[in-house]
């Protein structure tokens, strides 16, 4: 009877009949400095959100859309568009949100800058508003869910286990550490593109679902907003997963199935906001609805092997190191199954699994929908580890990030030095052209964060804390100096490889040179990154004319050797270019004689 307390509501034979795997003392859930929270996630969003070029192709193409809707027409609000490409892939909101950013913030940023350069920072302050509906709702949402009777742990013979307020508050905190650990999110949440708003509107819809169990009308309301911003996002591939779990969360045997009813008005909501986009969408453009419904359609198949294999490959690196603790609660709490603490995250993760393995070709926007799920699961497998076990998993973070953080310096010092010769020799070859500089400051925000993380690493072995979040602590501060150092050390290098910036720019020379007046410029298996980026740089736009007498050609070199990127016997190459380190692409600027 030592759950009595605990579970008041349940029936005497549940609580004889189960005990739950949670065992902690109250010095387990000492408070988390908030000023530590606090400055982990800036740095973390921070870090490599500014001062970078746009890299392709989603990056690139959200920002490209953003200033497609400030130039166009009305429209081009309406229905997202890249220069004169209808992007139907995603929904309208990130263009919504970023190009409104750049019209309220881009004339401000421009005092100090340039316009490109203004309205590269401005798209990326929506960013910031992502990641604070991602944090915000994941500690929330998991706090709501920890301070049930369900996940408390097992009271002590003579006292001393934590209080329900403390537990709650391990439980969030340790839930969004591992959300800024998780290692396949890292780089998506600072891209201006569809991925960070679907992170934080599917936290959101856990959060409501959540909040529903004691609020069931605010957090109706909310799922019903969560749901709708899903489907402006991505269309039926961001909001089927929602979709799908919400029913399942609310059976018979779920706490939370007295209030299924409040589902109508989520529905409802959800119906009115989309419709407010789709109805006036579908008026105006046609075609722009019908390219929608196709890339939605054409999105879904029945599973094929080599896709499954693809994902059960990629997707325990991506939600690395959350996917084992997220089984193991599931093993530890089975039978808590149906717990909201266990069951709520576990439709949240298990359905968009579901969805990829019918998806054509599902990739990290897809991975990304069960990151925030598996944190939280793993945060309740916290409380039923040994303490020899959880020492191990410190010792673990703690040799793990060294050793990267490491390599991240021994890599820049090849990069600069040319030392070690065979290391730099490897990272010659994929930065071919480039020539290497030392960016001071740069180098002593990378060596404040090392001296950080020597810091925590000194606190780890000296003080030998006993609260449960250490180890989540040294993961998410790992995870965030390796990031620091790789936006700080590497930066140059990575936008010379990845960014467009350069050969957009000899690209707008060579048609200064040739291009006549009035004449139109064709795309010949022109990518949708590399469209969008001369859109991005040099407000360079692509007919689809068949008269057009200019065309840029995107072919590879090998092609080109071989005569397989002869367009026709009448076309006469003005210019050729490619960016500095890339082995596989070229761009032939032609003129098609009459």
């Amino acid at each position: 009877m030592a759950l009595s307390r605990h579970l008041p509501n349940c029936p005497v034979a549940l609580q004889d009949s189960l005990s739950t795997p949670a065992r902690l003392t109250a010095t387990a859930t000492t408070k988390l400095p908030r000023l530590l929270l606090l400055a982990l996630g800036l740095v973390y969003i921070l870090a490599g959100l500014f001062f970078r070029d746009p890299w392709k192709t989603d990056d690139v193409a959200g920002l490209a859309t953003m200033l497609t809707a400030l130039e166009g027409s009305w429209q081009t609000w309406l229905l997202p568009q890249i220069g004169n490409m209808a992007y139907a892939q995603n929904g309208p909101l990130i263009t919504w949100v970023g190009a409104f950013s750049i019209w309220l913030f881009g004339p401000l940023f421009e005092i100090f800058t340039s316009p490109l350069e203004a309205a590269l920072i401005a798209s990326r302050l929506p960013n910031l508003l992502w990641f604070g509906l991602i944090t915000g709702s994941v500690w929330y949402g998991t706090y709501l869910l920890g301070r049930r009777p369900e996940p408390q742990p097992l009271a002590l013979p003579f006292g001393g286990e934590p209080t329900v307020r403390d537990y709650g508050r391990m439980i969030a905190d340790a839930a969004l550490l591992l959300i800024l650990a998780t290692v396949g999110i890292i780089w998506r949440l600072h891209e201006t593109s569809e991925v960070p708003a679907l992170i934080a509107f599917q936290a959101l819809a856990f959060y409501a679902v959540a909040r529903m169990l004691d609020h069931p009308l605010s957090g109706a309301v909310t799922l019903g907003v969560a749901l709708a911003a899903a489907f402006l996002t991505r269309g039926w591939i961001g909001s089927l997963p929602i979709l799908l779990a919400v029913p399942c969360i609310f059976i018979p045997r779920s706490a939370l199935w007295p209030m299924k009813h409040w589902l109508i008005i989520s529905a409802v909501l959800a119906v009115f906001l989309g419709l407010l986009w789709w109805i006036p969408a579908n008026h105006f453009s046609t075609y722009w609805i019908h390219n929608w419904w196709l890339w939605n359609a054409t999105s879904f198949g029945l599973p094929r092997y080599q896709e499954v294999l693809s994902v059960l490959r990629d997707l325990p690196w991506f939600l690395w190191p959350t996917w084992p603790f997220a089984l193991l609660a599931l093993w530890r709490w089975r039978a808590w199954l149906f717990a909201p603490h266990i069951w709520i995250p576990l439709m949240f993760m298990l359905w968009p699994f579901v969805v990829m393995l019918f998806l054509a070709d599902a990739f990290e926007p897809e991975y990304s929908l069960m990151a925030v799920p598996a944190a939280v699961l793993a945060a309740f497998a916290l409380p039923t580890l040994r303490r020899g076990v959880v020492n191990s998993l410190d010792w673990f973070a703690v040799m793990c990030f060294s050793l990267t953080c490491a390599t991240v310096w021994l890599g820049w010092i090849a990069l600069q030095a040319g030392w070690p010769e065979q290391i730099s020799h490897n990272i010659a070859r994929q930065t071919r052209g480039y020539e290497a500089f030392v960016s001071w400051p740069a180098v002593a925000i990378a060596l404040l964060g090392t001296l950080s993380w020597i810091a925590i690493v000194y606190w780890r072995l000296h003080t030998k804390p006993a609260a449960l979040w250490r180890g989540t602590v040294l993961s998410a501060c790992g995870i965030v100096l390796t990031w620091l150092l790789l936006v700080t050390l590497w930066l140059p290098a990575l936008d010379y490889v990845r960014s467009y910036r350069e050969v957009s720019g000899h690209l707008a020379e060579a048609l200064q040179t040739h291009q006549r007046p009035g004449e139109c410029v064709r795309g010949l298996a022109l990518g949708t990154g590399q469209r969008a980026s001369f859109l991005v740089f040099n407000d360079l736009r692509f007919s689809y004319s068949a008269d057009c007498s200019l065309v840029l050609q995107q072919t590879s070199p090998e092609a080109v050797q071989s005569g397989a990127a002869d367009y026709t016997p009448h076309a006469r190459v003005l210019w050729e270019g490619k960016r500095g380190a890339d082995r596989r692409e070229i761009f032939r600027l032609l003129r098609i004689e009459p």
